[in-house]
């Protein structure tokens, strides 16, 4: 019996319009930037008429790679709400893959920007086992104190013990498939920022992230005994982190060059340090994991794995062959391939814009 599981940052599925770009220029989209507007009105009116055009390529775009991954559970990350997930689902999907999704769960969780996780479940598997979800928990409102995670660290980004742990949610569910149990852990973590004092944004954000990565853990812990115990459970999302990356360099004259590097520090080695659970897509050779091409510029450039299927040593053992898919087809076109990886874009996808998003979609089948 199989499961095919995915997940995707499907990237500012929003609901609403964002005008704060009229006072603050670092939040204006740049083609606006091209123009004079006179008021704010005008600038309104402006940035809806771009945030639809723009928005009806982009998720047709998103709907195709979801529509590619042809999962039975969908885990996705940056959804604005239940109303906008429930549009998205009629007017894109469903011209794609049919009644597919039919259920479907989001808690609000914390993100300022009001961007969630969520899960879209199909009724039952491709083998017609049916999926049922018997319990939803949202972890949303737990905090470094209660479960005593505050670290100097933290408190030097100004954290305090009372702040919330996740900076989105950790959405737990009890899954079964078939009549067989696995519990899913769905996670957005502290994005990296830019650099501050001195340090680079992936190591100035890290603390969060690691008392993120040992929340969940705990929560695990807990409920399943050290080490997660038996239990079949698979913690799954956006962990705005990496082990390794590729280092890309060069130019389009001379040609570009691709040097996988190892990180000496990452904030998921929490999981991973001792065998706790397993990132399968490490199961793929080393210069083919990334989901993220990273660009400040010529001079800044790495391709990297932002988005995760961890799998518990229970699962991992029973699923020695499942080796992940990475779902490149609607990158755009400024991201750069290593030989022997380009693959055929979806239609309209743009050199940067309009693309499914800046992330891949990550899926693999599982034996239950």
């Amino acid at each position: 019996m199989s499961l095919r599981i995915a997940t995707f940052n499907i990237e500012n599925l929003m609901s609403r319009f964002e005008f704060s770009g009229f006072r603050n220029q670092l939040k204006q989209d740049r083609v606006l930037r091209l123009f004079e507007v006179r008021s704010e009105a005008e600038y309104q009116r402006l940035e809806e008429a771009r945030t639809i055009a723009h928005t009806d390529d982009t998720r047709q775009l998103s709907a195709l790679a979801i529509a590619e991954c042809d999962a039975d559970i969908l885990c996705l990350q940056e959804v604005d709400d239940m109303a906008g997930l429930q549009a998205f689902e009629y007017g894109y999907l469903f011209k794609m893959v049919g009644s597919g999704y039919r259920r479907k769960y989001l808690i609000e969780g914390n993100d300022t920007r009001g961007i969630d996780v969520a899960v879209l479940m199909r009724e039952e598997t491709r083998d017609g086992e049916p999926i049922v979800c018997t319990n939803v928990r949202s972890h949303a409102a737990l905090t470094y104190a209660d479960l005593n995670l505050h670290t100097p660290a933290l408190a030097a980004l100004s954290l305090l013990p009372s702040d919330r742990i996740f900076k989105r949610d950790c959405l737990e569910l009890d899954i079964t498939v078939g009549g067989r149990p696995f519990t899913l852990y769905v996670v957005h973590f502290k994005s990296m920022g830019p650099a501050r004092d001195g340090l680079d944004g992936r190591s100035a954000t890290m603390p969060v992230r690691r008392a993120e990565a040992l929340a969940v853990r705990r929560i695990i812990e807990d409920r399943f005994g050290a080490g997660g115990g038996q239990a079949a459970f698979i913690i799954a999302g956006d962990m705005n982190d990496y082990q390794d990356r590729i280092d890309v360099t060069g130019d389009r004259r001379g040609g570009y060059a691709f040097q996988p590097r190892a990180e000496s520090e990452s904030a998921l080695d929490v999981f991973s340090h001792d065998g706790f659970a397993e990132n399968i897509v490490r199961r793929r050779p080393e210069i083919d994991r990334w989901t993220l091409f990273h660009s400040r510029g010529p001079q800044e450039r790495h391709l990297c794995q932002l988005d995760y299927l961890w799998l518990s040593q229970a699962l991992a053992r029973s699923n020695p062959d499942a080796v992940p898919e990475i779902i490149r087809q609607g990158q755009p076109f400024r991201t750069l391939f290593p030989p022997g990886q380009a693959v055929e874009r979806f239609p309209r996808t743009g050199w940067d814009r309009p693309k499914a998003s800046d992330h891949c979609p990550v899926v693999a089948t599982l034996d239950l």
